[in-house]
C-alpha cells in the first residue's frame, strides 16, 4: 500500500510498497483511511528528532472506511468511522478499568508508537471505532481527535451561562475551545494569538480577536472585562509568557485550563504565584480525551455536534495527497506560507 515514510529525522519518503501493519488486537478491523490530519506534535516528532522509532508512518487524527469487518462485530463493510488512536496494553492497570484510558502507564498510539493513518490502510481495534453520523462529512470526522482533545478540556471546567471565556491561541485546537466554550454557555469568547490570518478566521465565526503583538492581551482583557478578569481561561499555545498570562487574565475564582504542551523552561514569580492565591484560581491540566462512558464521551459529543454547532470547515487550509506529504511537511517547517489545518485525503469526502 502506498504510506508516508518517517525514515529518519527529517527523512520523509513516499512508499508505494508499505506493508500493512498487523492488528494491535485480535479483534482489529481493516479499515480504508479516508483523510487524516496533520497535528503539530507531528512537527516535532518528525523534524525534531522526536521519533520513538524508526521507519515510522505517523498520522493520528483521522477517519476511514470499513474494509473488511469479522464475524461478531457491528460495523459493516462500508461504515464511515472515526478512530480513537490510543490502544491499551495493559488491562490490569486502574485506569483501564474506570474508562480513564488518556491516565494509562502502559499504552500503544496510532502514528507515534506504531504505524499510524499516513497511509491507505490501517487495522484498528473496534473499541476504538466510532460510526460517523450521517450529517458529518468524511473529511471533517478526521478532525474528531482534536475537537475532542479541546471538549475535554473545556469540560474540566464548571461553567455557567453568561461568563466570559478566554482562549490564548488561534490555531485549530484554541479555536475549536472557544467554539465549545461558546457551546457550553459562554456569552463573550475573546481568542488571542499573534497570527492576524488565525483571528480573521475566529473573528468571522463571531469571536472577540486581540492580536497581542498590536496590544497587550492582558490589559485589553481586562478592559473588557471592565477590570474583572474572565471566568474560563484556556492556554492553548504552551509558551511561559502565554502561561502567565493566563493567569493574569482569569477572574476573582476563575478557573484556568493548561492545554498547551509547555516549550521551554518556566518558572512563576512571587507576584503571579500571588495571583493563583489572592484570586483563589483553580488551575486545571488536560491531556488527549475520553471515550467512556458511551453516549457521553467526548467523541460521541464532538460527532454529534460535528457539521452543526461545531464548524470545522473554516479552519482547513490545505487538502492533499501523500504524494504531496514531503512538500507540504517541509512548508510548514520552513513557514514557507499559512497552514493552519492540514488534511492529507485518500478518499474523496
Amino acid at each position: 500500500m502506498k504510506a508516508l515514510v518517517l525514515e529518519g529525522n527529517k527523512k520523509l519518503k513516499v512508499s508505494n510498497d508499505h506493508p500493512i501493519a498487523d492488528g494491535p488486537t485480535t479483534d482489529s478491523i481493516l479499515i480504508k483511511v479516508a483523510a487524516c490530519g496533520i497535528c503539530g506534535s507531528d512537527i516535532p516528532r518528525g523534524f525534531g528528532g522526536k521519533a520513538y522509532h524508526y521507519p515510522l508512518v505517523m498520522g493520528h487524527e483521522f477517519s476511514g472506511i470499513v474494509a473488511e469487518t469479522r464475524e461478531g462485530s457491528q460495523f459493516r463493510e462500508g461504515d464511515r468511522v472515526a478512530v480513537f488512536p490510543l490502544i491499551p496494553t495493559n488491562k490490569k492497570e486502574t485506569a483501564y478499568q474506570t474508562g480513564d484510558w488518556a491516565q494509562l502507564k502502559e499504552y500503544d498510539y496510532f502514528g507515534s508508537r506504531r504505524d499510524g493513518a499516513f497511509s491507505e490502510y490501517l487495522r484498528v481495534p473496534e473499541i476504538n471505532l466510532f460510526k460517523i453520523p450521517d450529517h458529518v462529512k468524511t473529511r471533517h470526522a478526521s478532525m474528531t481527535e482534536p475537537a475532542a482533545v479541546a471538549l475535554h478540556g473545556v469540560r474540566r471546567m464548571k461553567i455557567t451561562a453568561g461568563n466570559t471565556g478566554v482562549v490564548i491561541g488561534g490555531g485549530p485546537i484554541g479555536n475549536m475551545c472557544a467554539q465549545w466554550l461558546r457551546i457550553h454557555g459562554c456569552d463573550q469568547v475573546i481568542v488571542t494569538d499573534i497570527d492576524d490570518r488565525k483571528l480573521v478566521i475566529s473573528r468571522d465565526m463571531g469571536f472577540h480577536t486581540i492580536n497581542s503583538l498590536a496590544s497587550d492581551p492582558v490589559e485589553t482583557i481586562m478592559e473588557i472585562t471592565r477590570g474583572e478578569g474572565a471566568q474560563n481561561v484556556i492556554e492553548a499555545c504552551g509558551l511561559p509568557q502565554t502561561f502567565l498570562q493566563a493567569l493574569d487574565v482569569a477572574s476573582r475564582a476563575g478557573e484556568v485550563v493548561f492545554m498547551g504542551n509547555i516549550m521551554g523552561e518556566f518558572s512563576i514569580g512571587e507576584k503571579a504565584f500571588s495571583t493563583i492565591l489572592r484570586r483563589e484560581l483553580n488551575i486545571y491540566g488536560t491531556w488527549n480525551s475520553k471515550i467512556f462512558p458511551r453516549g457521553t464521551d467526548d467523541w460521541t459529543t464532538v460527532l454529534n455536534y460535528m457539521d452543526k454547532s461545531l464548524i470545522v470547515e473554516p479552519l482547513i487550509t490545505d487538502i492533499v495527497s501523500l504524494d504531496e506529504g514531503p512538500e507540504i511537511f517541509q512548508s510548514i517547517v520552513d513557514k514557507k506560507q499559512f497552514h493552519n489545518k492540514v488534511i492529507f485525503e485518500m478518499v474523496n469526502s
